[in-house]
């Protein structure tokens, strides 16, 4: 085998590999139960047939429902993830509100958004995911002394070494984070 041949051999394997990987479904960021895939506009991921499906059509459940709001809005899709979230057919859950809550402030409308994690914490005062939030949203607004506040609730809730209070350390401690 010459050399040109063995570069025009990785050149193909390479971008076979390539192709693979950025064909796929894409996933969303985040360490929650609702990573899933997303799908175009208009579509909706079934998680028990494993496909996305018109959303029109679609027979799935409120909790696929508030799932793959979550995962529209981890890739930027806040709009969609709202109006998935309309599709929720119990409106009143600690993690559509949260949800609800993470596209509006995203959006830029972070009053709202602590008005929702705010409903989301009384439903469940547990909830360490809300709590990240809801402190990423003081942080936004200056109010430090209440993200920490939210910071020492989520180290009773799971310790320092679970993922919410690492993400919301990191933004009191640099809010360009966020």
């Amino acid at each position: 085998m010459t050399i040109m041949t063995v570069r025009i051999a990785s050149l193909i394997l390479g971008g076979c590999l390539a192709a693979s990987v950025f064909s796929g479904p894409v996933y969303a960021a985040g360490n929650d139960s609702s990573t899933m895939p997303t799908c175009k506009k208009g579509e909706i991921y079934d998680q028990k047939t494993k496909k996305c499906v018109k959303q029109q059509s679609a027979n799935v459940s409120d909790e696929n429902r508030t799932d793959y709001a979550y995962s529209l809005a981890k890739t930027g899709r806040y709009e969609e993830a709202l109006a998935m979230l309309d599709t929720v057919k119990d409106q009143n859950t600690a993690e559509v509100l949260n949800y609800r809550g993470y596209a509006t402030r995203k959006l830029g409308r972070t009053d709202e958004g602590i008005s929702y994690y705010l409903k989301s914490v009384k439903m469940d005062p547990q909830y360490a995911k809300v709590r990240e939030y809801l402190g990423e949203a003081y942080v936004i607004k200056g109010q430090l002394d209440l993200a920490k506040d939210q910071l020492s609730t989520i180290k009773a809730i799971c310790g320092t070494s679970c993922e919410e209070y690492q993400d919301l350390s990191a933004a009191i401690i640099d809010p360009s984070k966020i």
